[in-house]
């Protein structure tokens, strides 16, 4: 028995035949799959758009495009993840706006506060250009569907976080916490809200679910004593916060500071 099913894909249409083969015992009939057979079939200009189907959609991507496309707020500069050693203007602006959303919840929900908020650098899929910000804007930066989630982490786990940090030599996007270096990079010292890291303290830290299930190796998330879900997708967070404001502002601010 065969059947096939078409997937849609970046690199074109992709065809997927199943072949299955029946086993006949004495008390049942099973089916098992004995054959996989697959051929790529591209999509060229020999495919030409069936002006029905467009007519038919057209409405629908015009509405859709003029949601995108509803300016929110204004950015005075280009904003993007390329310039910095430690942190970003993006990264820090990310940051420092799910730290104030997941404060807020946290606080409404459970009566706590936050102490860190520790995104990904990769996460970051876009530059905020100079000009309007608009919805489009927030897909583009995020388009994953990630959602936050609240971390309930000991001392020990916030300077496995801080050694993370500088071994991986990237600038993750980070609020609420900073790590003081020397020339080689060693470090110094920890501080979260301005105060030292304590082992057997507990710190609440805003990440989204795919760090907590440990993306990008950031296994220290599995140690957490206590889970917040606030239900609440980090792309909605910033379009929450566009909405909210009228210019962006650049954060400079230094996260990791080599004394």
């Amino acid at each position: 028995m065969a059947f096939h099913k078409k997937y849609n894909t970046p690199a074109g249409w992709f065809v997927l035949f199943l072949t299955f083969s029946s086993l006949l015992s004495c008390s049942s009939s099973k089916l098992y799959n004995s054959k996989i057979e697959g051929k790529k079939i591209s999509i060229t200009s020999d495919y030409k758009d069936d002006s029905k189907i467009e007519a038919f959609i057209a409405p629908y991507r015009n509405h859709i495009n003029k949601d995108l496309d509803s300016v929110l707020a204004y950015c005075p500069e280009t904003l993007d993840k390329s310039q910095g050693r430690w942190q970003t203007t993006i990264g820090n602006l990310l940051a420092d706006v799910t730290f104030e959303k997941a404060d807020k919840l946290l606080q409404q929900r459970e009566n706590k506060h936050l102490d860190v908020c520790l995104l990904n650098h990769g996460g970051i899929r876009a530059i905020i250009p100079k000009g309007n910000v608009t919805t489009r804007t927030a897909y583009e930066i995020m388009p994953f569907e990630n959602s936050l989630i609240v971390a309930t982490l000991k001392g020990t786990e916030i300077k496995e976080i801080a050694q993370y940090l500088i071994d991986g030599k990237k600038p993750h996007p980070l609020s609420g916490m900073q790590i003081f270096i020397d020339s080689n990079d060693k470090i110094k010292n920890i501080t979260v809200q301005g105060k030292p890291v304590t082992d057997n303290q507990t710190y609440h830290v805003a990440t989204s679910d795919y760090l907590y299930n440990g993306g990008d190796n950031m296994n220290f998330f599995k140690k957490s004593t206590a889970t917040y879900d606030v239900e609440y997708k980090l792309r909605n967070l910033l379009i929450d916060y566009f909405k909210e404001t009228d210019t962006l502002p650049v954060i400079t601010t230094q996260r990791i500071i080599t004394e």
